[in-house]
């Protein structure tokens, strides 16, 4: 387990709590989780599966048709009291930090989903991670990039100060940094992971509360959604998103 001072959990299971009352799953959020899929699918690996929060349970939902044997670890009750409720009994939930998270089962599968920017700690965190892989196992780590057109428009505008400038709605949800391709990666090497693939997920020219609006309006079709999709698979450091698939170093 994770080191740490003397309160910090107490502390971080009261933060993550209060967050979780304020998180809404907004309809871009939604779409995003489905796109992340399709972006890590072909690097999957089959077998035991853990994801490292749950948020609201989209992105849980899509794994346990896919993970007969899948584990959650959540600290925020309300989120694993939605989750259970969408996913069923077939998923074993433990809530819990992951700073404080031990066991001894070893998955083929971990999923860590724009968890990354919550963490006191992330290099410590991917490295307990790591220690849970299974032999030849996978770890999948997505955050929000820092670089997506649409904060390099807030730049512009003076709506952020710099790219990895933490906006309203970053502190309102808990981020405590910002992410960029080259600081991502590196805390993956601090943790001695092996980087077997990188990437982006969906072209991101709005804010989520723009895609929020028009989602669903003759301004944002089906098309337009695929397209930005595409266009990010060519395009990964202006996407919504930024991800690493790992394996564990020497």
């Amino acid at each position: 387990m994770v080191s740490f001072a003397d309160g910090f959990v107490d502390q971080e299971f009261e933060k993550l709590n209060q967050i979780a009352d304020v998180y809404d799953l907004s309809p871009f959020d939604q779409r995003m989780r489905h796109y992340m899929l399709r972006g890590l699918r072909p690097w999957l690996k089959t077998g035991k599966a853990l994801e490292m929060g749950c948020m609201h349970g989209e992105f849980t939902s899509l794994l346990a048709g896919l993970y007969p044997d899948l584990t959650v670890v959540e600290a925020a009750s309300q989120f694993i009291a939605c989750t259970q409720a969408r996913v069923g009994p077939d998923v074993k939930f433990v809530q819990s930090l992951f700073e404080t998270y031990a066991t001894t089962e070893r998955y083929d599968a971990i999923f860590l989903l724009h968890v990354l920017e919550h963490l006191d700690d992330p290099v410590a965190v991917l490295k307990q991670a790591k220690q849970l892989l299974a032999p030849g196992g996978r770890l999948f780590l997505v955050v929000p990039n820092g670089n997506a057109p649409s904060r390099q428009i807030a730049v512009k505008m003076g709506v952020l100060s710099h790219l990895t400038d933490l906006s309203e709605a970053d502190l309102k949800h808990g981020h405590r940094r910002v992410y960029l391709a080259d600081t991502l990666e590196r805390e993956a090497r601090q943790a001695q992971l092996q980087v077997i693939a990188r990437g982006g997920i969906f072209f991101k020219p709005l804010a989520n509360f723009q895609f929020d609006q028009l989602i669903g309006t003759p301004l944002i079709s089906e098309a337009f959604m695929e397209g930005c999709f595409a266009l990010g698979m060519e395009h990964p450091t202006l996407c919504a998103s930024l991800f690493l698939v790992c394996e564990a170093g020497l």
